[in-house]
């Protein structure tokens, strides 16, 4: 993005929109199929669920992020400013009170936690999108260190001897969900504006699985199910196999496939940025 490449048609910003959908997707029927295996029966009511919490979960997050924003703008209106790093703490925590709401919720409503706190940054990003564009240097710079730590703690707690065990029929398993995958993609861009290349781009740039299976895969065997072992294992496997083969890919192939403008994004965005009023977004 930062060179240009693909942004004349938003190729960058449409495949980690898609990708963090996709992850939220990913993340709910997770939850719910984990729930079902600790109550060992499936019912209606627990497909009814999803789209339940869905909802649930964007109309919370939206309502936070509003109000959040409301929060920054009569602070800056009073006088009382607050700095990016202070602004990223309380981002922070209400974002762990939205997943509290979650599990305070359980049992009386479904409701996703994980989508309420993306539906809050997007609110936020709207309303406010300088001081987002500030709270997200701030994240980035938090998830150096978090995810040093998430795949340190993902690689202790697996069993090498059983992830050999597991063997060609999980790395088979995960090669034709990629094959799935692919084809979901090329779907989805039925009708767009983008050729060819772009579009086997996009299908390249969606192989690699990495951040969100190195999050969940080891809750079954933490919350002792007997199919844990070889959740983490698989997990593992898929990290192993599509993050090196996704991240070699676009690569080696971005230059190829994308068409780079004459100017990149942030080149665009210095040279149509208003100068500065002292609004509040700012």
């Amino acid at each position: 993005m930062d060179e240009g490449y693909g942004t004349d048609k938003s190729i960058p910003q449409l495949i980690m929109a898609g990708a963090s959908c996709d992850d939220i997707f990913v993340i709910v029927l997770f939850s719910t199929f984990v729930a079902m295996a600790q109550g060992g029966t499936a019912n209606g009511m627990d497909f009814v669920n999803i789209p339940v919490s869905v909802l649930l979960g964007i109309a919370l997050g939206a309502a936070a992020g509003y109000c959040m924003n409301l929060f920054f703008e009569a602070a800056y209106a009073s006088g009382n400013y607050i700095r990016n790093s202070m602004k990223a703490v309380i981002v922070l925590g209400v974002s762990f009170l939205l997943m509290a709401v979650e599990t305070w919720l359980n049992g009386i409503v479904s409701l996703s936690g994980l989508l309420a706190v993306v539906s809050m940054a997007c609110v936020l990003n709207r309303k406010s999108p300088a001081v987002s564009k500030r709270l997200s240097e701030k994240f980035g710079k938090l998830w150096i260190a978090a995810e040093v730590l998430l795949f340190v703690l993902v690689g202790a707690a697996v069993d090498i001897r059983y992830t050999l065990n597991a063997g060609f029929p999980a790395v088979l398993m995960i090669l034709t969900a990629l094959v799935f995958r692919s084809l979901g993609v090329s779907l989805c861009l039925v009708g767009t504006a983008l050729n060819r290349k772009e579009r086997l781009f996009c299908i390249i740039a969606y192989l690699p699985k990495a951040t969100v299976q190195a999050a969940i895969g080891s809750v079954p065997l933490a919350l002792g199910l007997p199919c844990g072992q070889l959740v983490l294992c698989v997990a593992v496997l898929s990290i192993l196999i599509t993050a090196p083969l996704g991240a070699v890919g676009m690569d080696l192939t971005f230059r190829k496939l994308l068409k780079k403008e004459e100017h990149s994004m942030a080149d665009r965005q210095e040279d149509s940025a208003p100068p500065f009023t002292g609004s509040t977004s700012a």
